[in-house]
């Protein structure tokens, strides 16, 4: 398949067909790792590197059984009377 390079400001760009896309499993992604390799561009699924990925999903879960009380409860530092804010 041949595509056309554009411009695009200072950069260069080019559109790439959906079904290329798909075939590549990029069709619902955000994000892709783009590299060169051997004379080639190469454009891949990024790396899961979401720190605390799925975390609001846990958090909703939990919350929505309603078992996210405080587990030793609210409580003061009676060093905090001397700081003056």
């Amino acid at each position: 398949m041949e595509v056309t390079i554009r411009t695009i400001g200072n950069s260069k760009g080019v559109v790439l067909p959906k079904p290329l896309l798909a075939r590549a499993g990029l069709d619902g992604q955000a994000t892709a790792s783009l590299e060169v390799e051997n004379g080639a561009i190469v454009l891949r699924k990024p790396a899961q590197t979401v720190v605390r990925a799925g975390w609001a999903a846990a958090a909703a879960s939990v919350a929505a059984k309603e078992s996210d009380t405080l587990l030793m409860g609210e409580f003061g530092n009676v060093d905090d009377t001397e700081l003056t804010w």
